[in-house]
């Protein structure tokens, strides 16, 4: 008996990679942080790869498009690998192509992909970290939704515009979509 076949018999939710994407300042890790309290409180295993912490963990990558490819391919691995071993994974990225998207749900038994679709404008406002408005002076050429192109999932399980959803109502539609895959 694997590791995972024990966990699927405690009470909880069946491990499965929740791929949240969007733009930077979207609401992907706001919402992410808070799913990840729920189910760690209702005694789910689970572990958060988000894009800002697990870019050190996976040196070497840049913001090139094969960079990206790449770097979105070990992630793809990484979280394949916790969720076979009865982990839920929320994976934080902006993942901007489809193609990487492809690819890392490829690497996963069950990929649930949220698009956090809240408009270029609205993540600007919020640009807590002023990534926007360096590209915007031409400090950084590859900055997704300035100087490089997101492709929006074509059908994502769950689409979430968190400029227009609070976020327990984002959880409370993820939990839901999670529970009944």
């Amino acid at each position: 008996m694997s590791s995972a076949d024990a966990y699927r018999r405690i009470p909880g939710m069946t491990p499965c990679v929740v791929w949240f994407t969007g733009l930077s300042g979207s609401g992907k890790s706001t919402i992410a942080e808070r799913l990840v309290a729920l189910l760690s409180e209702q005694g789910d295993n689970v572990e958060h790869l988000d894009g800002d912490r697990v870019r050190e963990v996976f040196p070497g990558t840049g913001f090139s498009r094969r960079d990206r490819n790449e770097h979105l391919r070990r992630i793809g691995f990484l979280a394949g690998l916790l969720e076979r071993h009865g982990v839920i994974v929320v994976a934080t990225f902006v993942s901007p192509y489809r193609e990487s998207r492809a690819a890392a749900r490829a690497m996963c038994r069950r990929f649930i992909e949220v698009h956090v679709s809240t408009p270029l404008e609205v993540c600007e406002k919020r640009d807590v970290k002023g990534l926007y408005a360096r590209a915007r002076r031409g400090e950084i050429p590859n900055l997704t939704g300035v100087g490089d192109v997101y492709e929006p999932p074509e059908s994502p399980e769950l689409e979430i515009n968190a400029a227009d959803v609070p976020v327990e109502e984002s959880c409370r539609r993820i939990i839901e979509a999670i529970s009944t895959r």
